[in-house]
């Protein structure tokens, strides 16, 4: 029902013939998703044009990504990054269960009268958003309420304006595929960081300024959440210790994390990369490579029970900062899936922020199981 291939070569034709030529027969496959890094991100029309001619499979969605990861069953799972390369994995779904879609397709929100997509039932969304758009959230959010789906995903980054494949090439905004209710899937997010501290009520703030929490200055608050080995080094904490906000109604203790910009140790301010206002509640975490690799362990551990074993590919859209910058060497990352999930195709890329439940992370991984 799935299969991947993947590949570096130095140039577009090479790669996309041993692409080809790994795939085999495409047996009925009628979906493709591709992944390319940068440095092959020119030539994503030229390989999905080869790759239509070579397997029958018309219909492909992917983008570019940061960096990109694959495993086929028999070989060990690689991540490419600085180098030209690819990624692709075939299904064959039945039919009408899935949609490709552009942030140019005008499509009304779905009612109980109107079914624009033709599938009855609550969706699963794959989208790919342009992180050069000042808008994504919104568009983000609007393929959230107009699908009535559960959106996952990356921003996407390329020197290429237009760097997304849904049918044809596109980019500048947001695409991908919506899956029907007819495609078993299942997802889940591990975090990149642990929290040091408890959580905090903002109770005064100015844009991306937080001046008080719990009624305290919020640096001295900071301060003694960090302990007092790494408060007496305030100017190395940027890209260790971030800020986060736990997700309200969550059961696991989700959180999303923004950077630490700044301390104002004369004012006691913190600066924070993302608005804030009083009443927000915040916490402090610093990424673990320990605890990273412990919580992609245990939460991938608890969806394949989930899934009853069941999984027969998966998807994994992973932060740019993740993988060998924090499981300590290259493919690690992928490894450690791979060795959990076991011997299934795989194919994902390393995103500049990753998206679940409509929600923009960072320093996360999310992985999704096709059932």
């Amino acid at each position: 029902m799935f299969k991947s291939a993947f590949i570096s070569a130095p140039d577009w034709r090479g790669a996309a013939e041993g692409l080809a030529d790994t795939l085999g027969e495409p047996n009925g496959a009628n979906f493709g998703l591709i992944y390319t890094t940068e440095p092959m991100g020119g030539e994503l029309d030229n390989i999905v044009s080869h790759l239509k001619g070579a397997t029958g499979v018309e219909n492909w969605a992917g983008s570019v990504g940061l960096g990109i990861c694959a495993a086929s069953p028999g070989q060990p799972g690689e991540e490419y990054f600085d180098e030209p390369a690819v990624a692709v994995m075939t299904a064959e779904l039945p039919a009408d269960s899935f949609s490709l879609f552009t942030s140019s397709d005008q499509r009304a929100p779905r009612n109980q009268d109107d079914d624009p997509y033709g599938m009855a039932g609550l969706p699963f969304v794959l989208a790919h958003a342009d992180s050069a758009n000042p808008d994504i959230l919104g568009l983000v959010d609007k393929m959230a309420n107009v699908t009535d789906g559960f959106v996952v995903g990356g921003l996407t980054a390329s020197r290429t304006a237009k760097h997304h494949i849904a049918g044809t090439l596109t980019g500048g905004g947001i695409s991908g595929v919506i899956f029907g209710p007819e495609v078993g899937v299942m997802t889940s997010l591990s975090q990149g960081c642990m929290p040091i501290g408890d959580t905090h009520t903002v109770t005064e703030a100015m844009d991306n300024f937080i001046i008080e929490l719990d009624d305290r200055p919020a640096l001295e608050v900071l301060k003694e959440d960090l302990g007092e080995e790494l408060a007496a080094n305030l100017r190395n904490l940027g890209g260790y210790i971030h800020a986060a906000f736990p997700i309200s109604g969550s059961d696991t203790g989700d959180f999303v994390v923004r950077n630490l910009i700044g301390v104002d140790e004369e004012r006691g301010i913190v600066a924070i990369g993302m608005p804030t206002e009083a009443g927000d509640k915040v916490m402090f975490v610093c990424r673990d490579e320990d605890a990273a690799k412990a919580d992609l362990t245990q939460t991938v551990e608890a969806l394949i029970k989930r899934a009853g074993g069941q999984a027969k590919a998966a998807l994994y859209i992973s932060c740019i900062a993740r993988g060998p910058h924090m499981f300590g060497a290259q493919n690690a990352e992928t490894a450690l899936l791979q060795d959990i999930i076991g011997d299934i195709p795989l194919i994902g890329m390393y995103a500049n922020g990753e998206i679940s439940n409509s929600r923009l992370y960072s320093y996360t991984g999310i992985l999704t199981l096709f059932l």
